[in-house]
């Protein structure tokens, strides 16, 4: 055999030695380790440099190999930039094949029924997976960019659980919550009882904030509402406190006063007849569904019995029996 075909057969042989190692090396694991690894590609990076961003996240991997990985698997163009978390027992393929479909590492946030839009902001703000593009933005500035419809936030974000990529921008959870809600408000607006005292599904979402502060017992919600509903058909003043202490705002101590509820805003229903004019609270489904929904019932007042249940009444001497019983 000559010298020129041991040469050519020896550079077979190590090429294909190299191609079986890195075969190898591309389906074994990366890490074992019990905890994942974040990293993040950044947007506009190219392979090479979303190796080395891999690699310098603290990822064990050559950046030279993987970058090399995907562009013999053709997938070098296909990378989404995005913040991800590399699992235990992840391959080098794997991973590649990981960004390539976009499988970020998710975050979450809750919402919780009963917060104030400022509630929300100030929960969305802090937290650290989300990027903060809303931050300097005014309450009218978010919503200019959320609803053409609606000015004021109050009441327009539905309160649940969201799950987002880590790093994405805060203003995708607004749009999310104001979508989900008046999809859902919506959809009960459709099946509201009839001759209910409201013009419009706002109107309905008003009166659900109302329910939804007045009460933490879910079974009581559409009593609650009967109450309102019948007093708003009677003409008569709802004189509800929540509304009371929303319209005191962040001056609120904790303890509402006779002369609170004798200082005239715009959310006093003591001084003020018909509904507030806007939500003072972010109402749960539960809520949404009493308010449009209410029992069947004559009662016009309810009076705590201390113990989270209500005590209901058709006419104002029951009324103050009860309070004399359970307040006084």
């Amino acid at each position: 055999m000559s010298f020129i075909k041991k040469v050519v057969i020896a550079a077979i042989l190590i090429v294909a030695a190299a191609l079986g190692g890195f075969s190898y090396w591309a389906k074994q694991p990366i890490t074992t380790q019990a905890e994942s690894i974040p990293f993040t590609v950044l947007p506009g990076s190219g392979v090479g440099a979303a190796a080395k961003e891999i690699s310098a996240a603290g990822v064990p991997v050559n950046p030279f190999m993987l970058s090399m990985l995907a562009r013999v698997t053709q997938k070098s163009g296909k990378i989404k930039a995005g913040s991800y978390e590399l699992k235990p027992n992840t391959t080098p393929r794997g991973l590649i094949d990981q960004m390539v479909r976009g499988e970020f590492a998710q975050e979450s946030l809750t919402i919780i029924e009963g917060w104030t839009f400022r509630q929300m902001r100030e929960a969305v703000a802090s937290n650290k997976g989300l990027r903060h593009d809303t931050a300097k933005l005014s309450d009218a500035e978010l919503m200019a960019k959320i609803s053409s419809e609606y000015k004021a936030p109050e009441g327009l974000f539905f309160p649940d659980t969201y799950l987002f990529a880590k790093g994405a921008s805060d203003l995708t959870i607004y749009k999310q919550a104001h979508s989900t809600l008046l999809a859902k408000l919506n959809a009960a607006w459709e099946k509201r009882a009839e001759g209910l005292p409201y013009t419009t599904p706002y109107q309905a979402l008003v009166m659900a904030s109302i329910v939804e502060k007045e009460t933490g017992k879910e079974s009581e919600r559409p009593m609650i509402a009967a109450v309102f509903v019948n007093r708003l058909k009677r003409g008569m003043m709802l004189q509800t406190d929540p509304t009371v202490i929303y319209g005191i705002g962040q001056k609120f101590d904790g303890n509402i006063r006779k002369k609170d509820l004798e200082t005239d805003t715009p959310y006093n229903t003591y001084t003020r007849a018909g509904l507030p004019p806007t939500p003072i609270a972010l109402p749960g489904e539960k809520s949404l569904a009493a308010a449009l929904g209410p029992a069947t019932t004559e009662a016009l007042y309810f009076v705590s019995r201390g113990d989270g249940s209500s005590q209901f009444s058709d006419n104002l001497p029951d009324h103050n029996r009860a309070v004399n019983k359970f307040q006084r």
